[in-house]
């Protein structure tokens, strides 16, 4: 019972308490991929976490299963394993469903998420074929709308798409900036990332990490591919074509460099802050992939 309370506890540090700090501590914007990983790293925390919990709450008093060996034994991933007393009944399997839910059912959302995107993603492709022209000097697919607007598809058929808006705002160095931009989100593969955080928010949707890391995870992302363009483009390009194609919303399968985000984006990209050190860095990413495994062995240490 102590470690299942152990785990519970765990789970809730991770799920209510560490996403309020996380939202608010200065270094993210800093470092922002190296926050993305660490807001991955506590949804998989929190589900490994809160699965070992339940397990060991349900099968407290059950001596079908010896502590976590017993169970991979159970599902013949531990063939070295002690033999169990007897044969697992309908309860314990029963039982097991319990933590089982609580990993398959944010890997279900996954899977929906998936395929809804891609649906979104092949009608908008369709619609682009009949509305868009292609454009070999930018890579990109031109729509006449006059809002400046510039966004991408990602996926196998990916693409960029220009409003004949933003064509007409935005100078040459400045169109290169954010198209430099979306290119960071089609190479970076973005879109699985906001798919894994979507559907943990519809897995657990009253969880204060979900909503956090749903939040966080898209503001962080565009800060990813501002700097990839600051790379290759001058700050004032990139804010001044941020400004111009803010008001330009993404269809809901695409990644834009506008929305909502923009004004907070424009400061840190105006005003720059120094990176964090190396070494913190270093511990930032050691603790967000060490996270999960924690559970896994308190949950195997001495029942």
């Amino acid at each position: 019972m102590i470690t299942a309370v152990a785990l519970a506890g765990y789970a809730a540090l991770v799920g209510i308490v560490v996403p309020y700090f996380l939202a608010r501590a200065g270094w993210t914007h800093r470092a922002p991929a190296v926050a993305v990983l660490a807001w991955q790293g506590l949804m998989v925390t929190f589900v490994v976490s809160a699965a070992l919990a339940v397990y060991h709450i349900v099968l407290a008093e059950q001596h079908v299963h010896d502590g976590l060996v017993g169970l991979l034994s159970a599902c013949g991933l531990a063939s070295d394993a002690l033999p169990v007393a007897s044969e697992p009944t309908l309860f314990d399997v029963a039982a097991l469903l319990v933590p089982a839910a609580i990993v398959l059912l944010p890997a279900g959302w996954l899977l929906r998420t998936f395929w809804i995107a891609r649906r979104e993603r092949r009608l908008h492709l369709d619609m682009l074929r009949l509305v868009g022209r292609p454009s070999p000097e930018y890579g990109a697919t031109i729509v006449e709308h006059a809002v400046p607007a510039v966004y991408c598809l990602p996926g196998r058929a990916r693409r960029t798409v220009v409003t004949q808006g933003a064509l007409d705002a935005l100078t040459e160095e400045q169109l290169r900036a954010v198209l430099e931009h979306e290119q960071a989100h089609i190479v970076g593969r973005h879109h699985l990332l906001q798919a894994a955080v979507k559907a943990f928010a519809r897995a657990f949707p009253k969880l204060p990490l979900a909503r956090h890391a749903k939040e966080q995870t898209a503001l962080l992302l565009e800060m990813i591919a501002d700097d990839r363009a600051l790379r290759y483009h001058s700050r004032d390009a990139l804010a001044t074509a941020m400004c111009e194609v803010a008001a330009g919303r993404a269809p809901q399968p695409a990644l834009g460099a506008g929305g909502p985000s923009a004004l907070i984006r424009l400061r840190r990209v105006l005003t720059p802050h120094p990176k964090p050190h190396r070494a913190t860095w270093l511990g930032l990413v050691l603790a967000s992939v060490g996270a999960p495994l924690l559970p896994l062995l308190v949950a195997c240490g001495p029942v």
